[in-house]
């Protein structure tokens, strides 16, 4: 297929033997498959700012820290620089992520290296050597979905040890091989100390992963894991081995109805985005 512009560099540089195709175009970055000596990778590239779709930037970006003052200025400014170093920031924190979560124990592509807004990664294969699935397109008996959910609320946990949060977690973006769930797309993800949208996130991922799931196995929708391990997170009590039970004793507290709407508005807003994705591709150079 014809280069893409922005992989044409990496082309030039010989990082990058030859574009196959195009996997997928999405909110953020646009997929190809790439042959890069005898191996097949993933070149993920990342959408410039005005482009990109991905609603509230601001609340995931909340809480990351810049080294660099004069970096962290410009970017506060709003101008050129500083626009070039977000966008670079943007981009960077999904390599970091995939780095710290392979360590963590999270199952996800591994990373080869980011060149000028194109990450290269691991492509996700099944037995047969072709492009895993997303989760949204298997389908599974209900023992299977309780196995592969307890895996998913593991990779939660770790990366929640780790420090973060996905952010953006949902059967979209997870891809199944033959040894079970892989995470991918993160470059939204958030730092669940310092971030005070981490909470409500975590519980929206774990709500996107249960709800899938219990499709399969309903009773998987009974329970509470993000709350589980939140209050384990922040009171010191979570590590690497703690077994998850996915009950939670809620507190007799009067409902915040305030809360309670502002869920129902961005369940209803989730949905909109996720019919949105099922409409299909488009199409970018």
């Amino acid at each position: 297929m014809k280069i893409p512009k922005r992989i044409q560099p990496l082309v030039d540089d010989g990082l990058v033997d030859e574009v196959l195709y195009q996997l997928m175009s999405g909110k953020e970055a646009t997929v190809y498959a790439v042959r890069c000596g005898n191996e097949i990778r993933c070149a993920k590239v990342y959408k410039e700012a005005m482009k990109r779709s991905f609603k509230k930037a601001a609340q995931y970006q909340e809480g990351r820290k810049v080294r660099n003052t004069r970096r962290a200025r410009a970017m506060e400014k709003g101008s050129k620089f500083g626009r070039k170093q977000q966008e670079d920031a943007w981009q960077n924190t999904e390599v970091d992520a995939l780095f710290t979560l392979a360590k963590a124990g999270v199952r996800v592509p591994e990373p080869y290296g980011c060149y000028d807004g194109v990450l290269l990664m691991e492509l996700i294969t099944d037995d047969d050597g072709d492009v895993a699935p997303r989760l949204n397109d298997v389908g599974m008996s209900a023992e299977q979905a309780m196995e592969d959910h307890a895996v998913v609320m593991v990779y939660v946990m770790r990366m929640l040890l780790a420090g973060l949060v996905h952010g953006d977690l949902s059967e979209f973006n997870v891809l199944v091989d033959a040894y079970g769930p892989v995470i991918i797309d993160l470059p939204q993800v958030v730092d669940a100390a310092a971030n005070n949208n981490a909470f409500s996130m975590l519980q929206r991922d774990v709500r996107n992963m249960t709800e899938y799931y219990g499709q399969f196995a309903p009773e998987l929708k009974t329970t509470h894991y993000a709350e589980e391990m939140w209050a384990l997170f922040e009171s010191g009590e979570l590590e690497a081995d703690t077994p998850l039970t996915g009950h939670f004793d809620f507190p007799d507290d009067e409902a915040d109805v305030d809360t309670v709407l502002e869920e129902i508005k961005a369940a209803f807003e989730e949905e909109q985005e996720r019919k949105a994705r099922i409409a299909g591709p488009s199409e970018e150079d």
